[in-house]
């Protein structure tokens, strides 16, 4: 790409918004086309969302800027966005092409006032890492000292504030042409990203972070975390103790090293649940890259940029969720939810509580013990409404916490296989609840329902087959309804862009004295004239019938 046309507003924007419109336009035809929703269906909607998830993350690495940071947190919202779409973007690795040096020394001595010579005997000119944020540098300080050194990218911030403006036009286009956008409330959202991204953009708060990060696990000997060199960290540079190690993952390394695997899966394990499920920031980016295994068994957490909280009333709120449900409290749970802010105003909290009920009796019962994948699916599906209709939503930090906590699982796994997930947790569960009392009488309860043998298929899975099986086929003609009505106006906007396009190149063909190109572009509109005036009838009618 031009280096100018990355800068450029028209050009990001453009880019960014016609993707959005595709998309839109690609999933209403295909529920045009697809009335029945068998295997091979749901086999082809895969397939498409996989389509456009690569092609999204094809186009994020080409931009760079917001897209790789907004395909990263739609990977984190499990609450609305599809399995095959966030498998997809979760592979989306923060890397960018390198920008010169130069960009880079630029930055150094500008934040700085001066040379860099004047605090560095020397400085490795190749990136050891390249993102969309920032690159990293290994630089020696006059005293020997090795260090990372991290600056932000050459007009980095501008480039975001492009991006957030075609967000904007992205959001509205969503809660226009989807029956998502008018059930999600996409102004918190918006209001969510912009602010995390300006966090990850500003390096004095990253620092604040690491410090932050250094003092609550002081006591933690086998964890790690850098030291600064605060006199030269700045909002856009920041100069930490170097690392030397392999990524987490690394079994080798650690053979070779004679690092005990189970107690560093134990000692990652015991780091990240104290952060869980206690008052304070959390890591919210725990991939292995992110944590480093040294040759002495020490494992050390960089890169503080991406950090999530959990305050004291949450902690409080997920005690009382849990309550809620070993006491069968419906309305408790339901209370909670609301105090957790996961549930929009227009939810229809009766038939909430009922899927709620309906679940837990069934793990009660121990049916998921025994359901195949005929029943599992029919489940999947129930749920898949349920979802697409109730206005569920989590907040930026829930989010991040339960992708911080699959990352995690999935980093233990790889590490120790036979890890034993329970016999870690259980102390920890009954410390956090202050005592064995209640936490003893969940135990109790699991222990019960584990042997409670299933002699008959329960009556809270028929009930639950039952209820979906009876709404299904009103809610899809509903849904293909609404479809329709959005696909044309959906034509309409493209028609009309259409249109515009074709004034604004015949106002230039007129101006340039290009005959041709004038009447050509004159004949292009008045076609696209008749056919806009086709859509807004047929789009009336629509209406019309609908009413």
């Amino acid at each position: 790409m031009q280096n100018g046309l990355k800068y450029n507003v028209i050009y990001r924007c453009t880019i960014i918004v016609w993707m959005t419109v595709k998309f839109i336009f690609r999933l209403y035809f295909f529920h045009l086309r697809h009335r029945i929703w068998d295997e091979r269906t749901r086999q082809k909607w895969n397939e498409l969302l996989r389509e456009m998830a690569s092609e999204y993350r094809t186009k994020a690495i080409k931009l760079g800027g917001v897209l790789i940071k907004v395909g990263q947190f739609l990977s984190t919202r499990a609450d609305f966005m599809p399995d095959v779409f966030i498998r997809e973007l979760s592979g989306l690795v923060d890397r960018v092409p390198p920008i010169p040096f130069s960009y880079a020394k630029e930055v150094m001595e500008e934040e700085w006032g001066g040379s860099i010579d004047d605090h560095f005997a020397e400085i490795i000119d190749k990136p050891i890492a390249s993102a969309s944020i920032g690159q990293v540098y290994q630089g020696k300080l006059h005293d020997g000292t090795i260090v990372a050194i991290k600056v932000r990218r050459h007009r980095v911030k501008e480039i975001f504030y492009i991006d957030f403006k075609a967000l904007k036009i992205v959001f509205w286009l969503i809660r226009l042409l989807t029956s998502f956008g008018k059930k999600t409330d996409l102004n918190a959202l918006y209001r969510e990203l912009v602010l995390v991204m300006e966090r990850e953009l500003d390096f004095e708060k990253e620092l604040a972070f690491g410090k932050y990060f250094k003092e609550r696990y002081k006591d933690y000997h086998s964890i790690h975390i850098p030291a600064y060199e605060e006199q030269l960290c700045t909002n856009k540079i920041l100069v930490m103790e170097w690392i030397e190690g392999a990524k987490i993952t690394d079994t080798v390394y650690m053979a070779e090293h004679n690092i005990n695997v189970r107690q560093t899966a134990k000692a990652v394990f015991d780091f990240y649940f104290e952060q869980f499920f206690n008052p304070g920031h959390f890591h919210a980016d725990p991939h292995a890259g992110n944590i480093l295994i040294q040759q002495d068994g020490t494992i050390a957490i960089i890169d503080f940029g991406m950090i999530g909280e959990i305050r004291k009333q949450d902690t409080h709120l997920f005690k009382r969720l849990i309550q809620g449900i070993i006491v069968d409290d419906y309305d408790r749970i339901l209370k909670t939810l609301d105090e957790m802010n996961f549930i929009l105003p227009n939810a229809d909290r009766d038939k909430l509580i009922k899927i709620i009920k309906q679940t837990i009796e069934m793990y009660e019962n121990g049916s998921f013990k025994e359901m195949n994948a005929h029943i599992m699916e029919q489940i999947k599906d129930d749920i898949r409404i349920f979802i697409k209709e109730q206005p569920i939503q989590l907040s930026a930090d829930y989010a991040y916490l339960g992708r911080a906590i699959s990352i995690v699982l999935g980093v233990l796994i790889s590490i120790y296989p036979e890890i034993d997930f329970e016999k870690l947790a259980k102390p920890k569960i009954k410390e956090w609840y202050g005592g064995k009392g209640f936490i003893d009488s969940i135990y109790k309860q699991v222990v019960k329902d584990a042997a409670t043998p299933i002699l008959s298929f329960p009556n809270a899975m028929l009930n639950w087959l039952e209820n979906g099986e009876k709404d299904r086929k009103w809610q899809k003609e509903q849904q293909h309804t609404r479809l329709l009505n959005q696909f044309y106006l959906l034509l309409e906007i493209v028609t009309f862009i259409m249109v515009a396009g074709s004034i604004v190149s015949s106002i230039y063909a007129y101006q340039a004295g290009r005959s041709i190109l004038f009447i050509g572009s004159i004949v292009v509109l008045v076609i696209f004239f008749f056919i806009l005036n086709f859509l807004f009838i047929k789009h009336y009618r629509m209406i019309r019938s609908i009413k």
